[in-house]
C-alpha cells in the first residue's frame, strides 16, 4: 500500500493508527454521510467492519480484515469446537448438550469433575464452571442452555499466541493465580515470557490458517504429554503486547504499510 494512501475501517480498533481513517460503526448505513458511504462503497478491503458489516461484505465481494470466516465464529465455543473437530485439530474432548433431559446425557458422557461454558457470549475467564458434583452441575444447567461440557485437564497455565496477517506477532504463558483453574489475567493470571515451545506456536499458526482466521489469540495447553487448541479469542486484550514492551499501533502501522494485512 502507497504510504501517503489511508486504509478505511468502522471499529475503533486502529482509530491511532496514522495510516487509518476510522468511521465508525452505525447501526443504519443510511447514517452514514454521502463521503463516507462513497469512501466506503469503493474500498478496496473494509478494516474491523462488525460483525454485521463483514456479512454484508462478503455478500458483496469486498474483502475484509479480519476476514469474514473470522468474524463467524467469534465468541461462538461451540461454532469453533465443531471447526477444530472437522479439521482434526487437537482439541479437548467437547460435547454440547440440549434439551430437558441433558443432565443426564451429560453425566453419561463425562465423569466429575469436568469444565462447564456458556458457550456464546462470555469471555475473560467470566462463564468458565468447574463443576465437581450434582450441584455444581444443576448451578451451571440453571444459568446456560445448550450446555458446553469439556473434559478437565488439570493444567496450571496455558499459552496465548496471537496470529495477525499470517503470522505470530506475540505469544506468552498465561499462568494460574493460586487455587484457581483459569489462567485468564481478567481473573488473578499473570504473565510469563519465558520461552515457548515451538511445536505449540506452530499448532496456532496452522489452527489459524486451516480455519481461515487472521487476527485471533488462540489459547493452547499441554496435557499428557499433548498440546491442545482451548480455543480462540477474537477480542483479545493487549496485556501481552504491553508486558513485553510491544507497541500495539506500531506494528499494526508497519503491517498495513507492508500489505501484510
Amino acid at each position: 500500500m502507497p504510504k501517503n494512501r489511508k486504509i478505511i475501517a468502522l471499529e475503533s480498533r486502529l482509530r491511532k493508527c496514522r495510516n487509518v481513517i476510522t468511521l465508525g460503526v452505525k447501526t443504519n448505513f443510511s447514517d452514514y454521510s454521502g463521503r463516507d458511504a462513497e469512501m466506503i462503497r469503493e474500498a478496496k478491503k473494509i478494516y474491523y467492519p462488525t460483525t454485521f458489516y463483514a456479512d454484508l461484505f462478503d455478500a458483496m465481494g469486498k474483502e475484509t480484515f479480519p476476514s469474514y470466516h473470522t468474524y463467524k465464529c467469534v465468541q461462538d465455543k461451540i461454532k469453533q469446537s465443531a471447526l477444530f473437530n472437522l479439521q482434526g485439530i487437537p482439541h479437548p474432548r467437547t460435547r454440547v448438550f440440549y434439551g430437558k433431559r441433558q443432565k443426564k446425557a451429560i453425566t453419561d458422557h463425562f465423569k466429575y469433575p469436568f469444565i462447564a461454558k456458556i458457550p456464546r457470549g462470555s469471555a475473560m475467564g467470566r462463564g468458565v464452571f468447574l463443576v465437581k458434583n450434582d450441584v455444581d452441575l444443576q448451578n451451571y444447567l440453571n444459568v446456560s442452555h445448550p450446555a458446553y461440557i469439556q473434559e478437565y485437564l488439570p493444567i496450571d497455565r496455558d499459552i496465548r499466541a496471537v496470529i495477525i496477517g499470517d503470522h505470530v506477532v506475540h505469544a506468552y504463558w498465561r499462568i494460574n493465580p493460586p487455587g484457581d483453574f483459569r489462567s485468564n489475567l481478567a481473573v488473578g493470571g499473570c504473565i510469563s515470557l519465558d520461552s515457548l515451545p515451538e511445536e505449540a506456536l506452530a499448532l496456532a499458526l496452522r489452527t489459524a490458517r486451516q480455519c481461515r482466521w487472521d487476527d485471533v489469540g488462540i489459547d493452547i495447553c499441554m496435557a499428557g504429554g499433548k498440546y491442545f487448541i482451548l480455543e480462540a479469542n477474537m477480542k483479545y486484550g493487549k496485556e501481552g503486547f504491553r508486558s513485553a514492551g510491544i507497541d500495539y499501533i506500531q506494528l499494526m502501522e508497519k503491517m498495513i504499510e507492508n500489505g501484510e494485512i
